[in-house]
């Protein structure tokens, strides 16, 4: 029996197809204006018996297409515990929200936070403080790791802080010094919720953001234990929806 896991967020539609358990092919493509269509073109491939869906998208794919549906939390707790089978603790920074997770045997959810009220310190965050600094993603992980302190902003909303942070720009400051600031305010908040989840370690790092090596940096200085970041770290909810199915 094949199995496609979709995972359909805000920025992304992460598809994973396994056999058994095994994975034999993941593809990831932008959400676009459009999720519905985006995840639609993985389902029209037909190369499944069975779909089930995940991510903030999941119950319009379980109209659409008649499929299964399983949250988010379960799908990266599976996920996670598959790749890494002694992993405790999942951190999963997407588009525009921010995952913690403690495990149990096997992948079971012990205790969870999410922040799903605004983009603070998500991936679509990152993207508005990047043009406004004029920098693309991967030039601004590599400023930031490579200034040696940051700069503090004063607030964390998404729309103050764009305006903040243009106002440092036009003061003279260093951008990378204020790219290291933000970067270590996400990193402490984000902390703050692995602590109060009582996370331990291997932590998985997963979601877009984890391709981002200043924050991967800054969390694993900060984190009391052992963090893993997947090879293909977009995809760990796609994979742990579809183990959800192959399971049963």
């Amino acid at each position: 029996m094949r199995v496609l896991g979709l995972d359909i967020g805000s920025r992304s539609i992460d598809a994973v197809w396994l056999e058994g358990e095994r994975i034999v092919d993941w593809a990831v493509a932008d959400s676009g204006y459009d999720p519905g269509s985006a995840s639609a073109a993985f389902v029209e491939r037909d190369a499944h018996d069975v779909l089930v869906a995940t991510g903030y998208g999941r119950h319009v794919a379980k109209e659409r297409f008649g499929c299964a549906a399983v949250t988010e939390i379960t799908a990266y707790g599976l996920g996670a515990a598959a790749l890494f089978p002694h992993a405790a603790s999942v951190l999963d920074i997407g588009g525009q929200d921010t995952k913690v997770i403690s495990l149990g045997h096997g992948g079971r959810v012990v205790d969870f936070e999410m922040n799903d009220k605004c983009a603070v310190g998500t991936g679509k965050f990152l993207e508005v403080m990047a043009r406004a600094l004029g920098f693309t993603l991967e030039e601004m992980a590599a400023a930031s790791r490579g200034a040696e302190s940051g700069i503090a902003t004063s607030s964390m909303c998404t729309v103050f802080a764009e305006s903040e942070v243009t106002g440092l720009v036009h003061r003279g400051e260093d951008r990378a010094r204020i790219v290291r600031g933000l970067h270590e305010t996400i990193a402490k908040r984000t902390l703050g919720s692995l602590k109060r989840v009582d996370a331990q370690g291997p932590l998985v790092f997963a979601g877009g953001v984890a391709k981002n090596p200043a924050m991967v940096d800054l969390i694993t200085a900060g984190f009391s234990g052992e963090v893993v970041v997947p090879e293909e770290a977009q995809i760990v909810g796609a994979y742990g929806a579809a183990l959800s199915a192959a399971r049963e």
